[in-house]
């Protein structure tokens, strides 16, 4: 199987600056310049800042993408310049942007099918990073809104959260702590974020082993820890990852990718490689 790889820098910005034109200008012409010095293949913008529907920086961060895309294929043909959005275009985290009009301005959105319980409006309890049908749902709407699919690459999680458990009841609901996130009243900031490479490797050491939610078509298990806390861990593996893959060769979607390639074990060990493997060729249903 080839896969095929473009190297591009990653970029944040402070929202405040790029209002000016001229502050807006000079941050673009300093990004090109890092591309052409380290031979990459264009840009990926990655802002996740709050942003209101009628400030300012909702116009300004719509002109930059359309200036640095116009900058980048004006001095780098060939090069791509891509943004990252949330898996949702409905104010998730409050960032409201113009998303049509940002899709229109670069080559293609990477949604960030991840941290999908960054707001958790319900239930503080643990849930799936990235849920099969709300997945889908953000992709949904992100259509209805006009953005042509082939502007749309979905990014998967090769990571899970590790949730301290409040309370864990017989039928695997794990209460957690009341940790806000912009305006929510829960949010995964009360787990931490685990690599799948060190999940594999725990797992078969958990009292659960490997359990599978039906509803929101993922993996996940429960351990206890040395001072006798229980936890319960989500993520994903090939198996829903590759329903997430279906529905991007089915839907017609631009294609997908992961953050990030170094969550993976590329040890020599046989059982590494064999799961290693496995995630790659998810990708490629």
């Amino acid at each position: 199987m080839w896969r095929t790889t473009k190297v591009k820098c990653k970029s944040d910005v402070p929202l405040k600056e790029i209002v000016d034109p001229a502050k807006r200008a000079a941050w673009i012409s300093q990004q090109v310049d890092l591309a052409k010095k380290q031979y990459m293949d264009g840009i990926n913008i990655d802002i996740e800042q709050e942003v209101n529907e009628t400030s300012p920086e909702y116009y300004a961060l719509t002109e930059l993408v359309k200036e640095t895309t116009d900058a980048f294929h004006r001095e780098i043909p060939g090069s791509q310049v891509t943004f990252d959005v949330a898996w949702s275009p409905a104010c998730i985290d409050k960032r409201c942007y113009n998303y049509t009009g940002i899709a229109d301005a670069c080559d293609f959105l990477f949604v960030m099918s991840y941290d999908e319980q960054s707001q958790i409006w319900t239930d503080c309890v643990a849930k799936a990073n990235a849920p099969y049908l709300q997945t889908l749902v953000g992709y949904e709407e992100y259509i209805t809104m006009g953005i042509d699919p082939k502007k749309l690459v979905m990014g998967v999680p090769w990571y899970g959260y590790d949730y301290v458990c409040l309370n864990l009841s017989e039928d695997h609901v794990c209460s957690l702590s009341k940790i806000p996130f912009r305006g929510a009243p829960c949010s995964d900031a009360a787990g931490r974020q685990v690599p799948y490479g060190a999940i594999m490797k725990q797992v078969n050491s958990s009292i659960s082993g490997v359990l599978w939610d039906e509803v929101q078509k993922s993996p996940f298990y429960e351990y206890k820890d040395s001072l006798g806390q229980f936890h319960q861990v989500w993520f994903d593996d090939p198996h829903s990852i590759s329903l997430k893959a279906a529905y991007v060769k089915n839907r017609g979607l631009r294609g997908i990718g992961m953050w990030n390639g170094n969550s993976l074990d590329y040890s020599r060990e046989a059982a590494a490689e064999q799961q290693t493997e496995a995630m790659w060729q998810a990708l490629t249903p």
